[in-house]
Formats: structure tokens, C-alpha cells, sequence
């Protein structure tokens, strides 16, 4: 099975190597919820005012993507240090104490979510129609965290051992079946939204068996086992670094579904359910063209923290070069796209003509700085990938809880901007928090580099 050298590869090809599968795993994983969406908005009928109901289960959804992200992006970079160090029995335990912890959650959230949906949902604010379409689809989801949160959590752990197209494989198994189980059940069976969220639970299923068959098996270096409970005691440590570390991705998703809760109040007070249903559009919109961000940051992740690991500070310094350049030229493209046609992007997510003409000036508000982005992206994945918990933690609350929250209430309120302020936020957040975030890790991080250089060559 062909595997990405870390050790000797030259840094440009794994970089490659690993973000290509990464992309295509991103994308076909984005199909696990777009793909709802698009069938969702083209139900008879209803279409519209299901979009906008499901769109106000995203914050949770958000929310179990952040305790997924906490446990498989804080415990990657931990991995692959320790890997990059040769300490081979601290990434086994990393790697165990990661799934315990996913198990261990995701249970807690099927909970949770079951006696907490309806009233949260009201918080987010879902009418009575709403709710109609939104609580069938957001139990039936709750159902498949276990199953979403091993898939997706544990596939991290795949890519730092170089199996990045088995990494891509898992995922692509279970988008592809959600590609063909969401038209059976939503209208040949007729099942509407439940169908929808019945296909992606079944889609799950298949992706978390994938995972742990691949990393129990014979193949990977370092093979999954579920620990007993009196071995998971003494794996505190890694418990808390794991945990510590991952804050920050869960922070970032936090902080995202907090923004998404406080865009959706202001929009169904100022412009009604219909602005819900496109700030659904335009939020599906930015993450599909986030996603090949996502796969070039995430790809360069591993051989950040390996080299790191290693103390082979030029390596370092080269892979975060490349991985700027990549996220710049990409999000430059995008950004043109985005500004000449944006009634294109709003027919991928809906047929209905009523909603086009508001639609258009919402997204060219939106992402009128979008290439911004890479600033963060950049900075935010250096100092996870280095083990940096505390910057790390700080930028994903800073950018998303201290600017684009407050901004989304001041500029309708205050400037009396209506529905153009609330889009407006996210825009202003990505120059100001992006350029904090990428200055500080240039000024840390680059000093730290040079010291380890300097006691390399001492």
C-alpha cells in the first residue's frame, strides 16, 4: 500500500501527496451535508422552508464537528511529534486515548441532544413550522454521532502514518453512499427530511467501520486497540494534552456555530425565515470553497509537526512557505469567481427565483475578503501543528467570539444596516483577526525556528 514518506521525501511532493487525498476526501465529506441541502431545497413544495429548518440544526452539527476535531486534530500533531521522535509507545497511546475519548463524548451528545434539541433549537430560533422539519432531522442525525465522530476523528490518524489515500478512501465510501441513499430515501420512499438524515447515518456507519477495520488491521505501523479501562487510567496525560491542544479546533467550531446562532436570530427578526434560508446557501457556499483550504492546511498539518517533532526547523519553515503560496492563489480565484457570479453559486443550492435577487448582493457582502482567510488559516494551523495550544486557542476565539459576533448585532442595530450588516461581519473578522493571527505566528514562531536552528548547527 503507497505511503508518504515523511522521513526523506522532498517537502513539495508530500506535501502533494498528502493534500491531494485530503482535498478529495474534504470535498466528498462536504457531499455528507451539501448533498442534503440540494435534495432538501428541491423537495415539492416545502423545499425552501426545509432548507431554512435545516439549517438551523447546523449549529449542532457544528458542535459535534468540534469535539471531533478536538480529539482527531489535537491528537494528530501530538502523534505525528511523536513519531517525528521515535517515541513510538507515546503515539500508541496517543492514538488509543484519542478513540476512548471519542467514544466516550459522543455518547455524552446522544444524551444531551436528546433531551436538550427542542428547547436549543427555540434558543436558535426556529418557529413552530420550522421545528415541523427540524427536530425529525436533527434526531434521527443525533443518532449517528458515535459513528460520525469515529469516522471522521479517527481518520487523522490514518494520514499522519502517510496512508493518505486509504484516508481518503474512508471518506469517499461514505459520501459516495450518501450521494445515492439521499434520493432513495427522500423521494422514492418518500421520507423527506428524516430520509435525508437516515442516509447520512447509514453513510457514517459505513466510514467508521472502514476506519477501524483499516487501523486494527495489519497494515499501519501503529495499530488501534481499544484499551481497558485500567490502562486508559494511566493515559491522563495524553488524555489532557490531547484535549488541551484540541481546544482550539473545538473552540474554532464553537465559536462558529455561535456565529451562525447569532447571524440566524438578527436575519429571522430582520428580513424573515426567507434570509435564513439564504444565509443556509451562503454558509453551504463557504464551506465547499473552503474546503480545498481546509485539505492544503490539514494536508501540511502532519509534515509540520514530524519535522517539528524532528527538529528539522528549515523543513519547517519550507512547508509553511508552501502552504501560504497554495491557500493564496486558491482563494484568489475563488474570490473572482465569487465577486463575477454569484447567482451561480446560489443555483447549485436552490431552484427557487424568488430568493435570487436578495441572494446575490448577500454573498458578494460575504465575501468580498475572502482571500483574508488564508492569513488565518495559515497561522492557526502552525500553531496546532506545533503544539501551540494557548495561540492556538486565543485565534480561534478571537476572530470568530470578539469580532464577528459583536459586529453582527452593531452594524444592523447600531448602524442600521439591516441585513447587509449581519453578512458584513464575517468579511471585516477575516482582515482584522487574520492578520493578528498571521503577524503573531510569523514573530513567535519565526524566532522559535531560528533557535532550534542555531542549536542544531551548535
Amino acid at each position: 500500500m503507497r505511503r508518504v514518506d515523511f522521513e526523506n521525501g522532498r517537502m513539495l511532493q508530500n506535501i502533494a501527496a498528502t493534500t491531494l487525498p485530503m482535498l478529495v476526501a474534504q470535498v466528498l465529506n462536504l457531499l455528507y451535508s451539501i448533498v442534503d441541502r440540494i435534495y432538501i431545497a428541491r423537495i415539492p413544495v416545502i423545499g425552501t422552508a426545509a432548507l431554512g429548518a435545516v439549517g438551523l440544526c447546523f449549529p449542532i452539527i457544528i458542535i459535534i464537528t468540534g469535539f471531533t476535531n478536538m480529539f482527531g486534530s489535537g491528537g494528530q500533531p501530538l502523534f505525528s511529534m511523536a513519531i517525528g521522535r521515535k517515541d513510538r509507545k507515546e503515539a500508541e497511546k496517543l492514538q488509543n486515548t484519542a478513540l476512548w475519548l471519542i467514544l466516550l463524548t459522543a455518547c455524552a451528545i446522544i444524551v444531551l441532544g436528546e433531551i436538550f434539541a427542542r428547547p436549543v433549537l427555540r434558543v436558535f430560533g426556529a418557529s413552530d413550522n420550522a421545528l415541523t422539519y427540524a427536530m425529525p432531522y436533527l434526531r434521527i442525525y443525533l443518532l449517528g454521532t458515535v459513528f460520525s465522530m469515529v469516522g471522521t476523528g479517527m481518520n487523522p490518524f490514518i494520514n499522519a502514518q502517510g496512508f493518505t489515500t486509504t484516508g481518503m478512501t474512508t471518506v469517499i465510501l461514505g459520501a459516495m453512499a450518501n450521494l445515492l441513499l439521499d434520493p432513495l430515501f427522500i423521494f422514492v420512499f418518500g421520507m423527506g427530511v428524516e430520509g435525508a438524515a437516515i442516509a447520512t447515518v447509514i453513510s457514517q456507519f459505513l466510514s467508521a467501520v472502514y476506519v477501524i477495520r483499516f487501523l486494527t488491521g495489519k497494515t499501519p505501523e501503529f495499530r488501534l486497540r481499544l484499551m481497558p479501562l485500567r490502562e486508559l487510567r494511566a493515559c491522563g496525560r495524553e488524555a489532557r494534552n490531547i484535549s488541551g491542544l484540541g481546544t482550539a479546533a473545538l473552540v474554532m467550531q464553537l465559536t462558529n456555530s455561535l456565529v451562525l446562532i447569532c447571524a440566524n436570530g438578527m436575519l429571522s427578526q430582520l428580513g424573515g425565515d426567507l434570509y435564513v434560508s439564504i444565509m443556509t446557501i451562503v454558509n453551504s457556499a463557504r464551506q465547499v470553497f473552503e474546503t480545498p483550504l481546509l485539505a492544503i492546511v490539514e494536508g501540511t498539518s502532519p509534515i509540520l509537526s514530524y519535522n517539528y517533532g524532528a527538529e528539522r526547523p528549515q523543513k519547517v519553515r519550507k512547508g509553511i512557505r508552501y502552504m501560504f503560496v497554495m491557500c493564496i492563489v486558491y482563494a484568489l480565484l475563488v474570490w473572482a469567481v465569487m465577486m463575477a457570479a454569484p447567482q451561480l453559486i446560489v443555483r447549485i443550492f436552490s431552484s427557487d427565483e424568488t430568493i435570487l435577487e436578495d441572494a446575490m448582493p448577500a454573498i458578494r457582502i460575504y465575501f468580498s475578503t475572502f482571500f483574508f482567510m488564508v492569513f488565518q488559516y495559515t497561522g492557526q494551523t502552525v500553531f496546532k501543528s506545533l503544539g501551540k495550544k494557548k495561540q492556538a486557542i486565543f485565534f480561534s476565539l478571537f476572530r470568530k467570539a470578539m469580532i464577528v459576533a459583536p459586529l453582527t448585532y452593531i452594524f444592523p442595530l447600531v448602524f442600521g444596516m439591516g441585513t447587509d450588516g449581519v453578512f458584513l461581519a464575517e468579511p471585516v473578522s477575516n482582515v482584522i483577526g487574520g492578520l493578528a493571527c498571521f503577524i503573531t505566528m510569523l514573530l513567535t514562531v519565526g524566532v522559535e525556528l531560528r533557535q532550534m536552528q542555531e542549536r542544531s548547527r551548535g
